[in-house]
């Protein structure tokens, strides 16, 4: 067998902390659009030195998250109105697509395990907590459509919708209304009826849409910055 090659610290544990906490600070809205990331004040914050940090920056870049301004250096991007609009306009088409292909090929224990997680994200009151359930919801979804290139799309898709902060289900009503929508598309799948099932989570999403749109039309005015 040959020798591993060595791991960097730009990709051991320390890159890849590194990433994975700033991919949460944009989640929770700790670093919103046009926050600038300073590689020295993020090696302090997370004890580490800034190459990793360095590493995490680029990799954010590709990801999309950051951008580079002039005089500035990274920051967090700032999305236009366009841009939120086509975003949710291509989640809607991609998750619709997923939905259809999951009445397909879902297995049962994959629609057992959806209506698991979904009970769960109707018990709970912790914001926190319902993100994660949601998103393993619309995950495990996404990995019942079984086609790989699917998956891949929304992960990245999703990345960007990051810049947006946090969860649209941080409001009582929208939490208790997706719940009521997952059911809708869980008894589409259920009865594999996929023509139902994209609509049902095109529903789901345009929902989600109008939430997200208000929160930001409350936040600034004029909405060029989402």
């Amino acid at each position: 067998m040959p020798p591993s090659e060595p791991t960097t610290e730009e990709d051991g544990p320390q890159g890849n902390g590194a990433y994975r906490r700033l991919l949460e600070d944009i989640r929770a809205g700790t670093l919103i659009p046009g926050a600038r990331l300073r590689e020295t004040e993020l090696a302090d914050r997370f004890g580490i030195s800034r190459t990793p940090v360095r590493e995490a920056i680029r990799q954010l870049e590709a990801d999309g998250l950051v951008a580079h301004i002039p005089r500035q250096g990274a920051t967090i991007r700032v999305l236009d109105y366009s841009e939120v609009m086509e975003l949710y306009e291509m989640r809607t088409v991609l998750e619709g697509t997923a939905a259809r292909l999951a009445a397909r090929a879902a297995s049962d224990l994959e629609l057992d395990e959806l209506a698991a997680l979904n009970a769960d994200l109707g018990a709970t009151t912790d914001t926190r907590t319902a993100y994660e359930l949601n998103r393993q919801f619309h995950m495990t979804l996404l990995d019942a459509a079984k086609n790989r290139y699917l998956v891949k799309s929304v992960s990245a898709l999703q990345k960007t919708l990051l810049i947006l902060g946090p969860t649209t289900l941080i409001e009582p009503v929208r939490a208790k209304d997706a719940v009521t929508e997952h059911e809708g598309i869980l008894a589409a799948l259920r009865d594999r009826d996929g023509l139902r099932a994209e609509a049902a989570m095109r529903s789901h999403i345009e929902a989600a849409h109008r939430v997200r749109l208000r929160a930001l039309r409350g936040r600034e005015r004029p909405i060029e910055e989402l």
